[in-house]
């Protein structure tokens, strides 16, 4: 009997091959020693020390499904080599495209400075009545706006079609250039052209050694100050003090931060005093979308021995 360990919580029902059964378990507590002997180990919100006790007692294990878009909780928490990982890409798709959507727009139409004088019970005649629809030195409308989106994978090919269906011009940023999705497509080394022309920067870059900081001083500073940025990638790869420098010195317009260098984000951290920063908890893709279907898929490819979908590269 093969067993699989599925997380309690979350609304998961696999189809389950004939042979396997399901077991569920406390993603913030040990696997009880009784299941110890699982085959294979589905992760969703995990705590770290629960991995890596995973990590240290299920010495049966074989395969390790993540829901997250990004593996780095996993494969930091020191699975053996013999242990293949899968991750959630796809899954997340839709959700994440939808927040950051409603980042941009928030950020376009000042929801932000809205919320702050409807707090104040003030009308705010300056965001109000007759405007120009594009007013110079200012980003105030995706039509017509310049999108860079830096980690173009399959999150960016759902958001940039709908980006261009309200007038943006986008393109992708990724470690290769090319066209992707039906948008250009820039190499990462070459990002430096683009920045200057850049309305908006959207972050989805993965959290790995190469993309720590990425978003930095370097590229904060290549931006015009009418522009924004958006990271709803990994917080590792934003550095959070160049941009609070930029912003205060009025060398950024704004900022948009779903992912943050330590979550969730301490009260004392200046990024919640900031007033052109608009702070999301981490809710960009708390929804994976065909989470059952894919387990399902990679279960039969595990008894069978044929390739599993989105192995992670180790």
């Amino acid at each position: 009997m093969t067993t699989v360990l599925l997380p309690l919580g979350f609304d998961l029902d696999p189809a389950l091959p004939q042979g396997v059964r399901a077991v569920r378990y406390d993603v913030r507590a040990p696997v009880p020693a009784e299941h110890a002997d699982a085959d294979a180990l589905v992760v969703w919100l995990n705590t770290p020390a629960q991995l890596a006790d995973c990590a240290r007692r299920l010495g049966r294990l074989r395969w390790v499904q993540t829901l997250a878009a990004g593996p780095d909780a996993v494969l930091g928490a020191g699975f053996g080599p013999d242990v293949v990982v899968t991750n959630g890409r796809g899954l997340h798709d839709g959700p994440v495209a939808e927040h950051t959507l409603a980042l941009l727009l928030a950020g376009a139409r000042r929801v932000p400075d809205l919320v702050q004088a409807q707090h104040e019970h003030r009308w705010a005649r300056e965001l109000g009545g007759a405007q120009q629809l594009d007013p110079p030195g200012s980003f105030r409308t995706l039509d017509g706006a310049h999108v860079l989106i830096w980690g173009f994978g399959s999150i960016a090919a759902r958001l940039a079609p709908v980006l261009a269906a309200l007038g943006a011009h986008v393109t992708g940023v990724a470690r290769t250039a090319g066209e992707r999705a039906g948008f250009r497509v820039v190499a990462s080394a070459d990002i430096t052209a683009e920045l200057p022309a850049t309305d908006v920067l959207v972050g989805l870059l993965p959290a790995t050694p190469e993309t720590r900081h990425a978003i930095g001083a370097e590229v904060l500073g290549l931006l015009p100050p009418t522009a924004w940025v958006v990271n709803v990638g990994r917080g590792s790869t934003l550095d959070e003090d160049a941009l609070l420098g930029a912003l205060r010195a009025d060398r950024l317009a704004g900022a948009a931060l779903d992912v943050f260098e330590t979550e969730p984000l301490p009260p004392d951290s200046p990024l919640w005093d900031s007033p052109r920063i608009l702070i999301s908890p981490h809710a960009a893709g708390g929804r994976p979308q065909g989470a059952s279907e894919l387990i399902a898929h990679n279960l039969v490819a595990f008894l069978s021995g044929t390739p599993l979908h989105n192995v992670v590269e180790r």
